[in-house]
């Protein structure tokens, strides 16, 4: 099993930038593809971005395509979001997520671990 901690969510104004970490106890994250999703109230949770277990595949959804970058440090154990030019519309609580996945996955119950999320609000 593996266990996830999101952190540096926070408030931020429209074209800020926000950096979201998530920390992995347990098992090795190398182990696992991870991902990032969000969850905006009133809406369903969505795929942001993926990483396979090498780093070497990424895989972002269009509506943060340009603006996220998800990256990894399996050394460190800890997975990233570089989250950049924010819009309103990004506002949500962001989860990590880790699967094991072949490459990348946006499909959320393909992950068997998540964490309890960091909440991302862009005011305008």
């Amino acid at each position: 099993q593996v266990q996830l901690v999101e952190s540096g969510g926070g408030l931020v104004q429209v074209g800020g930038s926000l950096r979201l970490s998530c920390a992995a106890s347990g098992r090795t994250v190398s182990t696992y593809t991870m991902g990032w999703f969000r969850q905006a109230p009133g809406k369903e949770r969505e795929f942001v971005a993926g990483i396979s277990r090498s780093g070497r595949s990424t895989y972002n959804a269009d509506s943060v395509k340009g603006r996220f970058t998800i990256s990894r440090d399996n050394a460190e154990n800890r997975v990233y979001l570089q989250m950049n030019s924010l819009k309103p519309e990004d506002t949500a609580v962001y989860y990590c997520a880790a699967g094991v996945v072949h490459g990348t996955s946006p499909v959320a119950h393909q992950y068997d671990y998540w964490g309890q999320g960091t909440q991302v609000t862009v005011s305008s």
